[in-house]
């Protein structure tokens, strides 16, 4: 939507560019990395540009503010600035920065600030050509990369230069975000208002992601701009009305009841104004908005319903709770979480890979982010769904600590006692202690329980699954070690 007459915007600038901060003071999230003292805040205030600085790797998803925070450094220091793609760069393009940069420092004393995006895109050679720049400090690299960069930049790269993490930015953050780019000159002005509800779906649909937020908050508003309903003028046989209660008055003014008063003209253009609703909202971003408070009843009432579906083994119900999750923008590490409690608490040892499964999953999360996410999260549920159940592990522990919490602790058995510091043995610590890597089966008859607890059970195996194993060979062990054999 180019601004060609009168509209929402000036030029053809995405919101989400014209939006962006002119210094780390607008930066909204990040706040780890914007303390006193920091070096992304050394680096901006750095206003000579003649002071030294270390080279930093800004490592975050999407929309975090990685290229926001390198270009508020550059309008806020006084050092040159620089601006490379890994996307269309190469290494002529790096070594021409270099020597330029080396010029300007040698001829005037002023160091060059080089944002490089992107840079796990760059080749080995790429990265190496980095080097000599960074080592010599004729630049301080300010890269940014969305994947692991243990993986993906070279180790003389990583140990010359500082790793920053970005994280994903809060519900709060984002609607300060939201909040500045319907008001501010630069972004929508107030020429349109934003319902409370549309303005948390279009934070919930970000999840985290500014960028995300912004561009759905200029489709919709673009959308509310086409569906403003056409004011047709009053008739003329209504502008005045009998008995005097209301007749028309001189230009912005009205009689009321015989007095004079003013028209406000700040309301009549405030309800003009076009309005983000959450049916827009749905309609400019071609999503269902789904009914979803990721701190209310909603939040919660979800998660329970994907807990119980996995327990109760229905992985189809599982599965559409995992994807409701997924579509309102819950954090896949939250639902991470979940999965691996429930991979312990209802399934426990009747499958012992569960744990390892629901494991990875997390690690993958972390490690490719979403939405491919979504596939590993996928792959265990639907292995914790249809794998056989158990909950004796948490049963057992929970009672083990309600016999603490009663006081039936009792003292550890003098044999079982710590027998290494001097005079434990006088104490008869460790004294008739049976190794039972000396036994042929590797058990052997031996009291491990305090006296007060002696013949306690806290774990009992159920037939499902792997327990079903557990159950007889933990049957011969407590008979051997308690000596019922």
């Amino acid at each position: 939507m180019v601004d060609s007459g009168p509209g929402l915007r000036s030029g053809a600038t995405p919101l989400a560019v014209r939006m962006r901060p002119t210094s780390l003071d607008e930066v909204a999230g990040q706040r780890h990395l914007l303390t006193p003292g920091s070096p992304l805040v050394a680096l901006a205030g750095d206003r000579s540009g003649e002071s030294g600085s270390v080279s930093v790797i800004l490592w975050g998803p999407p929309g975090t503010g990685k290229t926001t925070l390198a270009q508020a450094i550059a309008r806020s220091s006084g050092r040159k600035f620089v601006e490379l793609s890994a996307v269309s760069a190469g290494v002529r393009d790096v070594r021409q920065v270099m020597e330029e940069a080396r010029a300007s420092r040698d001829l005037y004393g002023l160091s060059t600030v080089l944002f490089l995006d992107e840079i796990h895109r760059f080749t080995k050679a790429q990265q190496d050509a980095l080097l000599p720049g960074v080592e010599n400090g004729w630049v301080i690299l300010v890269a940014a990369t969305t994947e692991n960069p243990s993986f993906s930049v070279i180790s003389p790269l990583l140990s010359r230069s500082l790793l920053l993490t970005l994280e994903l930015l809060t519900d709060d953050d984002l609607g300060v975000l939201v909040d500045r780019a319907v008001a501010d000159a630069r972004g929508l002005a107030g020429k349109v208002a934003l319902d409370p509800e549309a303005r948390a779906a279009i934070i919930r649909l970000a999840s985290g992601d500014a960028r995300r937020a912004l561009t759905a908050l200029e489709a919709a508003a673009v959308a509310a701009a086409q569906t403003v309903p056409v004011v047709e003028p009053a008739d003329a046989d209504h502008e005045a009305e009998s008995d005097g209660e209301a007749a028309g008055g001189a230009d912005g003014e009205t009689v009321v009841d015989g007095e004079t008063a003013a028209v406000d003209e700040t309301d009549a253009a405030a309800s003009a104004r076009p309005v983000i609703t959450t049916e827009i909202v749905a309609r400019a971003v071609d999503r269902a908005l789904l009914r979803y408070d990721r701190n209310g009843d909603e939040h919660y009432d979800v998660i329970s319903a994907f807990i119980k579906s996995v327990r109760g083994s229905d992985v189809d119900a599982s599965l559409h709770y995992l994807a409701r999750m997924i579509e309102a923008g819950e954090d896949p590490r939250f639902i991470a979480r979940r999965i691996i409690v429930l991979a312990s608490e209802d399934i426990g040892l009747a499958d012992p890979t569960a744990l390892g499964v629901a494991v990875a999953a997390a690690d993958a999360v972390q490690y490719i982010g979403m939405p491919e996410g979504r596939i590993p999260l996928a792959q265990a549920v639907v292995h914790l769904a249809t794998a056989p159940k158990s909950n004796a592990a948490y049963l057992g522990i929970n009672q083990a600590i309600a016999d603490v919490r009663e006081g039936k602790a009792g003292r550890v058995p003098k044999h079982l006692r710590d027998a290494h510091y001097p005079g434990a043995k006088r104490l008869g610590h460790g004294k008739g202690y049976k190794y039972p890597h000396n036994d042929e089966i590797g058990v052997v008859p031996q009291q491990y329980l305090p006296d007060s607890l002696r013949g306690a059970v806290y774990y009992e195996p159920t037939e499902h699954g792997n327990e079903r194993e557990v159950s007889a060979r933990l049957a011969k062990l407590r008979r051997i070690v308690r000596g019922e054999r």
